[in-house]
Formats: C-alpha cells, structure tokens, sequence
C-alpha cells in the first residue's frame, strides 16, 4: 500500500505542477490570487514528492522486494544506513531526490518570499512548477521508481559494494542541493526577464539563493573527493573525470554569480552578465544531470545507459537552456546599463575575478566536451587528461589569486590600487618568508612550488588585510580594535574566511602534488618497509566478517620518527550478494598529512603493497570547510535574509505602480 500511495504521490505533484506551471505564466500580471494559488501550488508539491520519498525509503528500511528498485539495490542483510542510501544511489531513487530537493527550494521560495513583488512571485515559482512538471514526468514515463515484481524475490541483489559507504550516503543529497538550488536563480532570471523587473532590488534576492546553492555544492564536491580518495583505493583527490567536472562547472559559474550579483546590487551594474550567469549556471547543472544518466559516459559516478532516457534529458536540455537563451537574447536590448565606475575600482576586480572564472569555466567544458562529440560525430577517440587540466587551471588561476587579495581592500567606484597595495605589504612580506623557508627545508630543487606556496600563503594572509584595515589593529588600544571588528557586517568576515579558505586549499594542493611520495614493494606478514621517515610493518594478515561481506584484512604497524606507533588496517572485501570484491585503503593522519596505504592481492602469501606519503593533504579539504563556513555566516547577516524587507518591497511596488 505505501508504494501504490507513493507513486500517487508523485503522480498528483507532477499533475499539480503542470497546472500551476500554465496559469502561472498565463495569469503572473493578475496579482495577490495567482501569486497565493502558485505559493500553495508549491508548497502542496513539496508535500507530495516527500510522501512519494518516504515510500520509497520505507519499502528499502523493510526490505520490501515487491518493489523493483530495493530488489535492485538492496539485501536485508546491509546496515540500515546503507539501505537508506540505497534509495538514492540508483538512477530513479536519486532522480526522485533531485525532484525533492527541487520543491523543497520552491516551497522556501514560497514560504520566505512573501515580501517579493507579487508578478515576480508568481513567475519564479511558475518555472520552478514548470522544472517540476518536466522532471517528474520524466520520472514517472522512463524512469519509475516505483514499478513492482510478480511474483517478488525472496533477497536483494545488493548495493552496489563501493557505493556501501558513509561518504556515499552524505555526497549525493549535498551535491544535489547545490546543482538543484541553482535552478532558484535560474528561476529569477526567466522572471525577470518576463517581466522586467531587474535592478539591484532583484540582486538582493538573488543572491542569497546562490550562496546557499554554492555553500551546498561546495560540501558536495569536497565530501565526492574525499569520498574517491579513501574508498576508490586509486591515492588521489581529483581525477578530472567527466563526472568531476560535471559538478565543478557550475561551482565555477555560481562562484563568477556570486561576486556579480554583489556588483549589481551595490552599484547596480552588470545586468546582463549576472541574469546571464543565473542561466548559464543552472545550464550547467542540467549538463551534469544529462552527463550522469545519458550513458554516454562510464564512470563509477555513472547512473544510467539507457539511451532513452537519455534522449528525453537531452530534449529537457534543449527546451530549458535553449529556451531561456532565445528569451535572453530577445530581452537583452531592453536592459538598461547600471552605474559607471573606473577600471581601477572593487567593480572592477570583480570584473578580472569574473573573467578568470569564465575561462575556467569555458576550459574545462571544451576539456570534457570536445572528446564526446569528436567521438560521436567523426568517430576519433581521445582522451583530454590531468596534464591538459592542470595546465590550463594553471595558467588560469595564478593572475586570480594575485589580485584576490586586492579585491575587498578597493573602494566602490574609484580606488587607488597603490594605497590597497601598501595594505598588503606585511601579507606579502610574511607569505614570501615563509614560502622561502618551507622550500628550502624540503630541500626543494629548482620547480614551481615554491611560487605555488608563495600564492597559497599571499591569499591566506591577505584574505584579513581588510579586517586590520578596519579594525585599525595596531593603530588604536587592542580592546577598541575588537570592538570595531565584532561590530563589523558579517558577509565582510564571510568574504575573509572563503579567501582565507580559498589560500589553505592552494597550499594543501601545492604541497602534495609537490612533496607527495610513493612506494609500490611486495611484503609478507613480518617483513617491514620504509617511506618518509616512517617505517611500515606488516604484522598479520587474517580473515573477517562483516554485514554481508567477507573480508581479508592485513594489519601493519607504522612507526615514525619519534618512535611513536600507530596501527593501519587494509583490506579486500567480498560482498555475498552480488560476489563484487573492493579494496579499503588505511589511512593514518599525522598532522595535516597523511599515510596511505592500499593492500593488494596475495600472490604465494606475498602481497603487493602501495604507500604514499601525502604532505598537508588535508589542507585541500579543510579550506573547503573554510569556505562553506563562510557562506553560511554570510546567509545569517540581516542585509542577506531570504527576500526584501516589506517597507522596501512596499516602495517597489509604488514605484512600479
């Protein structure tokens, strides 16, 4: 009975949404009564979608195989954790949790957005309902999570093993809110489009939806890379997989929206380019929906290879991202220019920031595309790796990061470049020193990490240049200098901490990839290894039992320089339902560095072991959390709350009246 309730769930939503998609767009200009029927619309189709998810993840909790999709992906035999992923770590359970997370934003927008301009309302949540409609009938035609088998297996087949995985059960739901929360701005810009509502009022709006959506995205992409790192047992962080990049490009572009949203609404300046970047980055993220389930790519990210379905994304690609570029380009002309301001201004290096992202942007989707369409329109295959990325982001990022620090310490309008530079003097100094000093302890010979520590560091310390600067540290009695900087706004400290984040990532990038050490040896229970001033010893290697695996598991222990020991576990797991078998790498944490080690086969009772020393690793991920920290301290200032305040919204519609 609840799938039969659930699969009338999600068949009620998709027709509600449709409704509220027509007259949405067909009545927006008709006022307070079409805005509070889309408003309960949207609310109604969060409700719905949950009791459809909540099916769903009832009939996995109960082992229910009369349903296909837990027959599919799950045994009675995983932890509970693990069958509660299971719902989304399928093609239809997770595109079902897309469609949540999707009227999950549109209820918010609906719940907190009382105070919009009642036409903008209702605009914005007729494309959410019209996202809706399309996506869920997607669902329901080609990919039903809710199908049912006669008669029913009395066992699962099984989770996919590497999928069986805390980091799995934390990765989807974070990387979909983000990629889906986009689809808010996107939203906002068909409204404004429609109906012409756009000035810095509408940036205002914006920009809170994007910080939100990039603070999620942010948590997804790092939790994926940590997750491919420890669990995929192949000792890196970033692949530069079609599926990786599939996520990183819209974190580009909504980074790029960030910073032009914030022009627009201060100066209101850089219209077009910021109703542009809501598109296109929401554009981007249906790229990486198509990517995943159009079976065009195979990846362990992967979901789907039914060209169907993958057709019917493609045919949803095309009317939403061609439809709203048509819309844009006939609309454009009607767009009135913000503000001026001189090149040498905080406009400005948002403009520099902007462009650098673009690029990158740009970059790593020809990187992905070029392959796929010369493979499919001339039949050539070839292969756009690591060493064509790492050049080009290179390349790319080094001017970015020199003239980030600038940024915050330029003044609207018109600023002098070398007052902002003389406030930066002791970062510079200080991040030169200590780039100099690490790299002549390593020993370092002549390469480019040095420059790479030196950018790392310059962006670290001069994310807090502009806190000194208006805290007056050093200028005035230490408890004033407090005082002025816990009166400072918060998205002033928000922007530090996301530079000073941005910084840690780089010098946690650099050091690994300069300094990272590997070793691939052969060992018996016994024997003992070296790596990095640390010594390896294999103590024993023994049969174990897990929920619904067997597993081979060899301990080692690990003793550094002081003498200290620690012990590792690596393991070759066999799963009973399926028979796949996986490999747990151990990983030992020494500071902000790691010891990675990977067990293989056993060969005549020899085994071949994989070591890597990691240096400062962790920084990598540690800097993300810096930078998701900050957007969410910056969502708690009251300049940035979830709509306009209603005085504010009251004169906006006076003036439009």
């Amino acid at each position: 009975m609840p799938i039969e309730l659930g699969h009338f769930a999600l068949i009620l939503a998709f027709a509600i949404a449709s409704i509220a998609a027509v007259g949405g767009f067909a009545f927006w200009r008709s006022g307070e009564r079409i805005a509070q029927f889309v408003s309960q619309a949207a609310i109604l189709q969060f409700v719905l979608i949950a009791i459809a998810f909540l099916a769903l993840i009832q009939a996995f909790v109960v082992s229910d195989f009369s349903l296909a999709l837990a027959a599919k992906n799950s045994n009675p035999v995983i932890p509970m954790l693990f069958k509660i992923s299971g719902v989304w770590g399928n093609h239809e359970g997770s595109m079902l949790l897309w469609i949540l997370i999707l009227v999950g934003f549109g209820a918010m927008v609906a719940a907190f957005g009382k105070n919009l301009p009642r036409d903008l309302l209702t605009l914005v949540l007729a494309m959410q309902a019209l996202l809706t409609a399309s996506f869920s009938g997607f669902t329901i035609f080609t990919s039903n999570p809710f199908w049912r088998l006669s008669p029913a297996p009395l066992q699962g087949s099984d989770l996919n093993p590497v999928l069986q995985d805390v980091g799995l059960a934390i990765h989807p739901p974070l990387l979909y809110t983000g990629y889906v929360g986009f689809s808010i701005c996107f939203s906002f810009a068909i409204a404004a489009l429609i109906s012409g509502r756009i000035d810095g009022a509408w940036a205002r709006w914006v920009r809170p939806w994007a910080i939100l959506s990039w603070l999620f995205l942010t948590l997804g992409i790092a939790m994926g890379s940590y997750w491919a790192y420890y669990e995929l047992g192949w000792g890196g962080w970033w692949f530069w997989d079609p599926v990786e990049n599939a996520s990183f490009m819209p974190w580009l572009a909504g980074t790029a929206l960030l910073h032009s949203a914030l022009v627009m609404e201060k100066r209101n300046a850089l219209k077009v380019w910021t109703v542009f970047l809501s598109i296109i980055t929401f554009s981007l993220s249906l790229l990486g929906t198509f990517l995943v389930r159009s079976g065009i790519l195979t990846s362990v990210h992967t979901f789907a290879s039914d060209p169907t379905r993958g057709l019917f994304i493609l045919a949803l690609l095309a009317l939403f991202i061609g439809g709203a570029f048509l819309l844009f380009a006939l609309r454009v002309s009607t767009l009135r220019h913000g503000g001026l301001f001189a090149p040498v201004s905080r406009e400005g290096a948002l403009i520099l920031n902007n462009l650098f992202l673009a690029t990158a942007t740009g970059a790593v989707l020809v990187g992905t595309l070029y392959p796929l369409l010369l493979d499919a329109l001339a039949g050539v295959s070839i292969s756009v790796g690591p060493p064509f990325f790492n050049l080009t982001f290179a390349v790319l990022m080094s001017p970015l990061l020199i003239v980030l620090p600038f940024g915050p310490l330029l003044a609207w309008k018109r600023a002098d470049v070398v007052a902002a530079a003389q406030r930066l003097v002791a970062a510079a100094a200080l991040a030169m020193f200590l780039a100099v000093l690490i790299a002549a302890l390593s020993g370092a010979t002549v390469s480019m990490a040095p420059i790479g520590l030196l950018l790392g560091f310059w962006v670290a310390f001069g994310a807090f240049a502009e806190l000194v600067e208006r805290g007056k540290v050093g200028r005035i009695p230490p408890m004033d200098s407090v005082r002025r900087l816990a009166g400072l706004p918060r998205t002033t400290w928000a922007t530090a901490i996301a530079h000073f984040g941005v910084g840690v990532t780089v010098l946690g990038i650099v050091a690994t990839s300069a300094w990272e050490t590997e070793l691939v040896t052969t060992l018996n229970p016994g024997e003992t290894t070296s790596l990095a001033s640390y010594s390896i010893a294999f103590d024993s290697f023994d049969p174990e039992n897990g929920p619904g695996f067997t597993a081979e598991v060899g301990t080692f222990t690990i003793t550094d320089t002081d003498g200290g020991t620690r012990q590792m576990q690596a393991a070759r797991r066999t799963y009973q339902a399926s028979g796949l078998p996986t490999t747990e790498a151990a990983i030992q944490t020494y500071g902000f560095s790691q010891l990675y080690l990977q067990l293989g086969e056993a060969v005549n009772g020899t085994h071949v072991v994989r070591l890597w020393h990691k240096p400062y690793i962790t920084l990598i991920w540690i800097g993300t959390l810096f930078m998701a920290f900050a957007g969410a301290l910056s969502l708690t200032d009251r300049r940035l709350r979830v709509g306009a305040p209603r005085r504010k919204a009251r004169q906006v519609r006076e003036a439009v009246q």
